[in-house]
Protein backbone atom coordinates (compact mmCIF):
# COMPACT_ATOMS: atom_id res chain seq x y z
CA UNK A 1 0.00 0.00 0.00
CA UNK A 2 1.28 3.43 -0.73
CA UNK A 3 1.05 6.39 1.84
CA UNK A 4 0.37 9.41 0.35
CA UNK A 5 0.19 13.20 2.52
CA UNK A 6 -3.39 12.53 2.22
CA UNK A 7 -3.71 9.06 2.88
CA UNK A 8 -1.97 10.64 6.28
CA UNK A 9 -3.73 13.66 7.03
CA UNK A 10 -6.78 11.61 6.78
CA UNK A 11 -5.54 9.15 9.38
CA UNK A 12 -4.65 11.93 11.68
CA UNK A 13 -8.14 13.01 11.22
CA UNK A 14 -9.72 10.03 11.94
CA UNK A 15 -10.70 10.24 15.46
CA UNK A 16 -11.54 13.54 15.10
CA UNK A 17 -13.96 13.01 12.44
CA UNK A 18 -15.65 9.99 14.07
CA UNK A 19 -16.58 11.96 16.70
CA UNK A 20 -17.94 14.07 14.79
CA UNK A 21 -20.03 11.87 13.40
CA UNK A 22 -21.08 10.42 16.50
CA UNK A 23 -22.19 13.57 18.08
CA UNK A 24 -25.45 14.31 19.22
CA UNK A 25 -26.92 17.20 18.00
CA UNK A 26 -26.58 19.37 20.88
CA UNK A 27 -22.90 18.86 21.72
CA UNK A 28 -20.97 21.83 21.72
CA UNK A 29 -23.68 24.15 22.15
CA UNK A 30 -24.81 25.64 25.28
CA UNK A 31 -27.03 23.84 27.46
CA UNK A 32 -30.58 25.09 27.54
CA UNK A 33 -31.87 26.98 30.79
CA UNK A 34 -34.49 26.06 32.71
CA UNK A 35 -35.73 25.72 36.17
CA UNK A 36 -37.88 22.74 37.41
CA UNK A 37 -39.51 21.68 40.65
CA UNK A 38 -38.94 18.81 42.47
CA UNK A 39 -41.23 17.16 44.11
CA UNK A 40 -41.00 19.59 47.60
CA UNK A 41 -41.76 22.40 45.00
CA UNK A 42 -38.15 23.62 44.79
CA UNK A 43 -36.74 25.12 42.00
CA UNK A 44 -33.68 23.69 40.44
CA UNK A 45 -32.35 26.50 37.95
CA UNK A 46 -29.63 24.46 35.71
CA UNK A 47 -27.60 27.68 35.93
CA UNK A 48 -27.03 26.76 39.64
CA UNK A 49 -24.95 24.15 39.02
CA UNK A 50 -22.14 25.16 36.64
CA UNK A 51 -18.77 24.75 38.17
CA UNK A 52 -18.97 20.99 38.16
CA UNK A 53 -19.92 18.77 35.64
CA UNK A 54 -23.21 17.90 35.81
CA UNK A 55 -25.25 14.72 34.33
CA UNK A 56 -28.64 15.66 33.07
CA UNK A 57 -30.99 12.34 33.06
CA UNK A 58 -34.35 12.03 30.96
CA UNK A 59 -35.89 9.04 32.50
CA UNK A 60 -39.29 7.38 33.09
CA UNK A 61 -39.96 5.97 36.29
CA UNK A 62 -41.15 2.18 34.46
CA UNK A 63 -38.42 2.28 32.62
CA UNK A 64 -36.22 -0.73 33.11
CA UNK A 65 -32.75 1.29 31.74
CA UNK A 66 -33.61 3.74 33.21
CA UNK A 67 -33.36 1.77 36.78
CA UNK A 68 -30.44 0.90 35.33
CA UNK A 69 -29.59 4.19 34.81
CA UNK A 70 -30.09 5.58 38.08
CA UNK A 71 -27.78 3.47 39.75
CA UNK A 72 -24.60 3.73 37.18
CA UNK A 73 -25.53 7.99 38.22
CA UNK A 74 -25.60 7.21 41.86
CA UNK A 75 -22.04 4.63 41.19
CA UNK A 76 -20.56 7.71 39.58
CA UNK A 77 -21.94 10.10 42.50
CA UNK A 78 -19.91 7.90 45.04
CA UNK A 79 -16.55 7.67 43.01
CA UNK A 80 -16.84 11.36 42.66
CA UNK A 81 -17.39 12.98 45.73
CA UNK A 82 -18.68 16.36 45.67
CA UNK A 83 -16.88 16.76 41.82
CA UNK A 84 -20.00 15.97 39.74
CA UNK A 85 -23.61 16.82 40.00
CA UNK A 86 -26.97 14.50 39.07
CA UNK A 87 -30.21 15.91 38.05
CA UNK A 88 -33.27 13.64 36.75
CA UNK A 89 -36.09 14.73 34.44
CA UNK A 90 -39.19 12.95 34.38
CA UNK A 91 -42.40 14.63 32.70
CA UNK A 92 -46.10 12.51 32.43
CA UNK A 93 -47.49 10.11 33.13
CA UNK A 94 -44.87 10.10 36.27
CA UNK A 95 -45.92 12.01 39.40
CA UNK A 96 -44.92 12.76 42.49
CA UNK A 97 -46.45 9.33 44.05
CA UNK A 98 -44.54 7.20 41.29
CA UNK A 99 -41.12 9.33 41.56
CA UNK A 100 -41.59 9.00 45.41
CA UNK A 101 -41.36 5.17 45.04
CA UNK A 102 -39.21 5.23 42.73
CA UNK A 103 -36.25 7.51 44.86
CA UNK A 104 -37.28 4.68 47.74
CA UNK A 105 -37.05 1.52 46.30
CA UNK A 106 -33.73 2.05 44.86
CA UNK A 107 -32.05 4.67 47.25
CA UNK A 108 -31.56 7.60 44.62
CA UNK A 109 -29.85 11.00 46.11
CA UNK A 110 -30.16 13.27 43.08
CA UNK A 111 -32.92 15.42 42.45
CA UNK A 112 -35.53 14.42 40.24
CA UNK A 113 -37.21 17.20 38.59
CA UNK A 114 -40.92 17.66 37.32
CA UNK A 115 -41.09 18.93 33.41
CA UNK A 116 -44.46 19.21 31.79
CA UNK A 117 -42.46 19.00 28.24
CA UNK A 118 -41.27 21.88 26.89
CA UNK A 119 -37.42 21.30 28.47
CA UNK A 120 -37.52 17.72 27.59
CA UNK A 121 -38.91 18.42 24.21
CA UNK A 122 -35.63 20.76 23.63
CA UNK A 123 -33.41 18.21 24.54
CA UNK A 124 -35.23 15.24 23.19
CA UNK A 125 -35.54 17.40 19.83
CA UNK A 126 -38.88 16.38 19.66
CA UNK A 127 -40.80 17.42 16.77
CA UNK A 128 -43.51 17.21 14.66
CA UNK A 129 -41.77 15.27 11.99
CA UNK A 130 -39.36 13.44 15.50
CA UNK A 131 -42.64 12.31 17.67
CA UNK A 132 -40.92 9.83 18.93
CA UNK A 133 -38.27 9.69 21.23
CA UNK A 134 -36.41 7.03 23.32
CA UNK A 135 -35.41 7.07 27.25
CA UNK A 136 -33.06 7.09 28.59
CA UNK A 137 -31.27 9.62 27.20
CA UNK A 138 -28.35 10.99 29.19
CA UNK A 139 -26.79 14.85 28.43
CA UNK A 140 -22.78 15.43 30.03
CA UNK A 141 -22.65 19.25 30.76
CA UNK A 142 -19.41 20.67 31.60
CA UNK A 143 -18.81 23.28 34.24
CA UNK A 144 -18.89 25.86 32.15
CA UNK A 145 -22.53 25.13 30.99
CA UNK A 146 -21.64 23.52 27.60
CA UNK A 147 -22.79 20.16 26.26
CA UNK A 148 -19.56 17.95 26.31
CA UNK A 149 -21.69 14.56 25.41
CA UNK A 150 -24.79 13.05 24.96
CA UNK A 151 -26.54 9.70 24.60
CA UNK A 152 -29.79 7.85 24.17
CA UNK A 153 -29.57 4.46 24.96
CA UNK A 154 -29.22 1.95 22.03
CA UNK A 155 -27.73 -1.39 21.80
CA UNK A 156 -24.45 1.15 20.46
CA UNK A 157 -24.35 2.59 24.28
CA UNK A 158 -25.08 -0.09 26.45
CA UNK A 159 -21.63 0.80 27.55
CA UNK A 160 -22.88 3.86 28.92
CA UNK A 161 -25.79 3.13 30.71
CA UNK A 162 -24.98 -0.51 32.13
CA UNK A 163 -21.43 -0.60 32.08
CA UNK A 164 -17.89 1.26 32.57
CA UNK A 165 -17.72 3.40 30.30
CA UNK A 166 -19.20 6.26 31.93
CA UNK A 167 -17.09 6.95 34.71
CA UNK A 168 -13.54 7.50 33.05
CA UNK A 169 -15.53 10.40 30.54
CA UNK A 170 -17.01 12.02 33.34
CA UNK A 171 -13.53 11.52 35.69
CA UNK A 172 -11.70 13.23 32.67
CA UNK A 173 -14.64 16.48 33.13
CA UNK A 174 -14.28 16.52 36.28
CA UNK A 175 -10.27 16.58 36.73
CA UNK A 176 -10.18 13.85 38.64
CA UNK A 177 -7.25 11.35 38.18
Amino acid sequence: MTITRRTLALSALAPLLGRALHAGPLDGKRALSFALPDSKQKYHDILDYRGKPLLLDFMLTACPHCVTLAAKLEQVKQALPGRVNVLSVVTPPDTNQTVAAFIARHKITSPFLFDCGQTAAYYLQATPENPRVDLPQLFLIDAKGIVAHSWAYSEANKGIFEGDQLLPIVRKLAGAA
